[in-house]
């Protein structure tokens, strides 16, 4: 062990690498010369060595020799130059415990598991390794120059989808644009968004889309190729787990980035609408002086969700629901990835005529899906990617987990495996309704249900009406929107469509769903079958209008017009001059409107008169 600096009181400091104690002050020497000229492989054997024994030493294998040739001189090793070592303390993409943890492990005497820095190498014993490799020293070794490194195939084996340990939407997450499909009118070809990729002018953004449209793969290809050139780190939040004391860390380290390393910091905040207003505030300073880059991704309408200053600061991206065709793309490139080899008809009748010749069994099945069944789960998603992928991986889990060969041993055979239309359908039970009782769907369907009975549309009226319904709508929220539709579009063109909406809303109140949808659905054929008027409703309209615009106060009841309960009042004039219509058998002559407003029609009355 080097010797502490004469004199010093200072406590003494472990190399992380040969584990030596060093005076504070010759530690660094220390480490420059341990680091950059291999004197972490002294020669000097463990029986030289006063303290406990070290880390095993860690040495590479040669090429494809398994062994290391003991009877080399400690000269011949000398003459031939290291290349320089590549310690673990130094490998920012590993995500185990420091050199000090595995050195503890060594002294319990507990085997250690091997990592990712350790493929290719091998642990030799002190019988193994020449006069300069001894127990007790800690030496790595980058693989020889001869060495293959094979990168694996980026398929997975069908079997291994019972196995792994994240859905495949997520395994299978594209990474490049040109893997992203169904948004071509965001990052199409000579969009504006796709030049700025390009340059890596990356602005804030806010991608508004339903759930499985892409915006969380959008956001990760972004932040993909910025660390590929390393102009920019990438970190990822979401709200629902989120606070905003970890918001405010990782915006002093990005504040820290810039300032050190001219690095610029890409935040990605999933489900931005689950934040309020004064926590997305905090985001305010920051995106305005470019201290961090925000990607926020939501389901709601930023309009409502998203505060106002945060939302002028960011370019609002919609991402639109995806299209069959999309989906189809999607799923072909998922099944590629797996291995699994697509049936048409010809093909899937050869298949079947395999199956039942015993001399076609093999050992380990090959898995086949139909095409039909692949458009199937194109339509069932709703344009939801993630439900595609996982429906798919749920109908192979199945098909392959009832495929499994029996206990008969090793030698069994099993035939081909054939997804087919019913297994993905019972998969993925029913269509996904894409509906938020308290979001923009809710007022975007009901929207489209008034609108449709305003038109005398029927089969639309009905289709939304089932979109509500089926999605999971309140019932009596759509038939107080009838009652009122009764009294607005109908009116007086059909007075009896009042009195149809409030037996449907009381109906409906006493036998709920899902007896009450065919109530609904009579009413809603009633209102869109019923000649409008909307005269009643813009009548009113104009009053309103004429209230509002009055200049000065609002005029006075006229005398004859009021009460006179009391003789006081009778007194004063109140009621005085009022002819009672049923006691004349003509019409009666008398005036009900102020004298300001005498002569005026709220029927042809327009608000721009005034």
């Amino acid at each position: 062990m080097a010797s502490e600096v004469e004199g010093s009181v200072a406590e003494p400091v472990q190399c992380p690498v040969c584990f030596k104690d060093f005076a504070a002050s010759e530690i660094n020497a220390h480490l420059d010369r341990c680091l950059l000229n291999n004197d972490s492989c002294p020669t000097s054997t463990s029986k030289e060595m006063n303290g406990p024994p070290l880390k095993k030493p860690r040495i590479s294998s040669e090429a494809s020799s398994p062994t290391v040739n003991t009877t080399e001189s400690s000269e011949a090793r000398k003459s031939t130059t290291p290349p320089s070592p590549i310690f673990r303390m130094f490998q920012t993409n590993i995500n185990k415990g420091p050199v000090q943890s595995e050195r503890n492990t060594f002294l319990s005497n507990k085997p250690i598991a091997s990592t990712a820095v350790s493929k290719g190498t091998k642990r030799h014993s002190p019988d193994e390794m020449g006069t300069g490799k001894a127990m007790g020293q800690f030496c790595i070794e980058p693989p020889a120059s001869n060495t293959l490194i094979k990168t694996p195939r980026d398929t997975t084996p069908v079997r291994a989808l019972l196995n792994i340990d994240k859905p495949l939407a997520d395994k299978l997450r594209p990474t490049t644009l040109e893997e992203y499909f169904g948004q071509n009118k965001v990052v199409g070809e000579h969009t504006l968004l796709r030049s700025l990729l390009d340059s890596q002018e990356i602005p804030s953004l806010i991608l508004w889309g339903p759930p499985g449209c892409g915006k969380t793969t959008l956001a990760h290809i972004i932040a993909s190729g910025n660390k590929k050139r390393g102009t920019a780190r990438f970190v990822s939040l979401s709200a629902t787990s989120t606070s905003t004391n970890e918001v405010r860390e990782v915006i002093k380290q990005a504040q820290n980035e810039l300032k050190l390393m001219k690095r610029k910091t890409i935040l990605f905040i999933d489900e931005i609408h689950r934040f309020n207003k004064s926590q997305q505030d905090t985001f305010l300073p920051h995106v305005e002086c470019g201290t961090v880059t925000l990607i926020g991704a939501t389901t709601e309408n930023p309009s409502f969700q998203v505060n106002a200053a945060l939302l002028s600061r960011c370019r609002v991206l919609v991402l639109d629901k995806l299209s069959v065709e999309a989906m189809g793309s999607i799923l072909l490139r998922a099944v590629a990835m797996l291995g699994i080899s697509v049936l048409g008809e010809d093909l899937n009748d050869r298949i079947d005529q395999d199956e039942l010749d015993p001399t076609k069994l093999r050992s380990e099945p090959k898995v086949y899906i139909e095409q039909k069944a692949l458009d199937t789960i194109g339509h069932l998603c709703d344009g939801d990617a993630r439900a595609g992928l996982n429906g798919l991986q749920l109908a192979v889990q199945a098909r392959v987990g009832a495929a499994r060969p029996g206990q008969s041993g090793s030698g069994s055979t099993s035939r081909d495996i054939v997804v087919q239309e019913e297994h993905v359908k019972e998969g993925l039970q029913r269509s996904h309704i894409l509906y938020d009782k308290a979001g923009e769907e809710h007022y975007n369907c009901i929207s489209a249900l008034h609108k449709s009975m305003r038109g005398s549309h029927e089969n639309a009226s009905l289709y939304w009406l089932g979109r509500m319904l089926e999605g999971g709508e309140d019932p009596l929220y759509v038939a107080r929107r009838l009652v009122r539709f009764s009294s607005e579009d109908v009116g007086m063109a059909d007075p009896s469509a009042l009195p149809q909406a409030v037996s449907a809303f009381q109906a409906c109140h006493f036998i709920g769903m899902p007896e009450c949808e065919v109530i609904l659905a009579q009413c809603v054929v009633y209102l869109a079958r019923a000649p409008k008027s909307v005269e009643i409703y813009k009548a009113y309209g104009n009053v309103k209008a004429s209230l509002r615009n009055h200049k000065g106060p609002l005029p006075s009841v006229p005398l004859h017009l009021r009460n006179a309960p009391t003789k006081l009042m009778k007194d004063l004039g109140y009621a005085e001059g009022y002819k009672y219509n049923p006691a004349f058998s003509a019409p009666v002559e008398q005036d009900y409107l102020p004298e300001e407003l005498r002569g005026m029609d709220f029927f042809t009355w327009n608000p721009s008169d005034l």
